[in-house]
Order: C-alpha cells, then structure tokens, then sequence
C-alpha cells in the first residue's frame, strides 16, 4: 500500500500502519504515570490475537454485538479493531440496562455484566495495566481473563469474515450509528496526515476511536492519554510543553 494514500477501510488501515512496522504508531499515557508504545507491528499482533480469539471462542462475525465497556485507553482501541475486523458491531455503552443481550461483553467491570453473562453472552474481563498477567478480582463462572486469553492465539489472523459494508460498525451514545462504508472517515481531512498527533482521553470513548481511525488510515501517529492524564496536563501548560517536545508531537491540542 502506498501509505500517501489514506486508508479506506479497516483492513486497509491495519495493513497501512505496518508499511513501517517499527514505528511508534500508539503511545499511551495513563493514570499514574503508566506509558505504553505500540509500533504498528505490535498494534497489529495485538489485533490479530485478539480476532482468534472473538473467531475461534466466541463466534464473532457480521451481526454480532461486541460491547466494549472500558475507559478510553489502549487496550479499548485493540478491543475494538479486533471486533472490527471481525465485521461485528462494537458497541460502546452508556448504561448497562441500555444495551440489548450483545454477544461478546469486553469489559474492565465484569461483576457488572454478571447478568448477561448468565444469559449466555460471552464475557472478556480485562485489567488494563500493561503488566497485568491476570485479571485482579473474581471472575463469574466461564468468564475469559483476556491477560492471558490473549496470548495464546497467533500473531496473524488465522481467519477472519469480511464486514459487510452496509451493516452498524459502531454504536456509540450521542452519535447515529455508523455503517462499516463510514467507519474509516476523515482521513482525507486529517490535520497532520503522516504527523504524530496527541489525542485527549477525556472525551466520548466512540468520538476517541473514530479519531484513531481516521488518523492511522492517514498514515499518522498517535499520543492518546487517558482522561485523568489529559485533565493533568491541562492544567500544568509546563508538563504539557515537555510531552510534547518528548513525543515529538505535530498537531492535537486538549
């Protein structure tokens, strides 16, 4: 793919960002000081594990409901390009009482969704700190513990459906839902196409991950911060100067 021109599709955006694998493509910062760099390479074999195991364990195709509830955060944007690449919904929550029986829950919260898991939707605990090698608390009865989970399937899709354009790619509160023929929008209009753009945590999860999207599929680069981290650096202008000459960040303001 020539990456000077944008993306236009998911599989299109995954196959951009590993043009140059070793480059940093998603640099998180999180609460506690936590910093996390995903070359395109790693962010790619983190989807594809992450699609084996939707596919092979849980089904996931076009027309299946996967609600994502975690906090904006690395992890979440992983989570939902894999759900992608599946053809299926993601589906990211408000209220759990909103959400209709989804096939795959992935969420940081699993006590929660006890509920629809014993209705017979699948359910991914996942810890969110990058060490993690287990998920920290009790976990129902058949629920997957994503830290390791994960890790056993294969570095490349062993096989994945395609989505089918007209289906809901994302359903996310304050927004219509977008069609997978929509999902990879605005790259043409990316500030800093190519650039290294930072990305505050502490708005609409579904906004944050159309604009990981749109800039990947511009062949940029991404600082995302949590929203912790992005209230933090608002207020210390000293702190925010520093990461932004450290990360040699280009455009993206908080």
């Amino acid at each position: 793919m020539n990456p000077a021109i944008p993306a236009r599709d998911l599989p299109g955006v995954l196959d951009l960002v590993v043009t140059d694998p070793g480059r940093p493509r998603l640099t998180w910062y999180g609460d506690d000081g936590e910093r996390v760099e995903l070359s395109g390479a790693v962010l790619v074999n983190w989807v594809s594990k992450t699609v084996n195991l939707l596919v092979e364990e849980m089904d996931a195709a076009p027309g299946s409901m996967v609600v994502v509830d975690l906090p904006v955060h690395w992890r979440a944007a992983t989570w939902a390009l894999a759900a992608w690449r599946c053809g299926a919904t993601v589906v990211v929550p408000r209220e759990i009482s909103q959400v209709a029986r989804p096939d795959v829950v992935v969420t940081w919260r699993p006590e929660a969704w006890a509920d629809a898991h014993r209705a017979g939707t699948d359910l991914v605990a996942v810890a969110l700190p990058a060490l993690a090698r287990r998920f920290d608390g009790d976990l129902p009865p058949g629920a997957v513990d994503a830290a390791g989970a994960v890790m056993t399937y294969g570095d490349a899709v062993s096989w994945a459906p395609d989505a089918a354009p007209a289906r809901v790619a994302l359903e996310a509160p304050g927004t219509d839902p977008v069609t997978f023929a929509d999902l990879v929008a605005g790259a043409d209009a990316a500030t800093a196409a190519g650039g290294r753009v930072l990305v505050a945590g502490d708005r609409p999860a579904g906004a944050v991950l159309r604009d990981l999207l749109a800039l990947w599929a511009s062949n940029g680069s991404v600082v995302l911060t949590s929203g912790a981290t992005a209230a933090e650096l608002r207020a210390d202008p000293a702190r925010f100067a520093r990461l932004r000459e450290t990360e040699r960040i280009t455009a993206g303001e908080l």
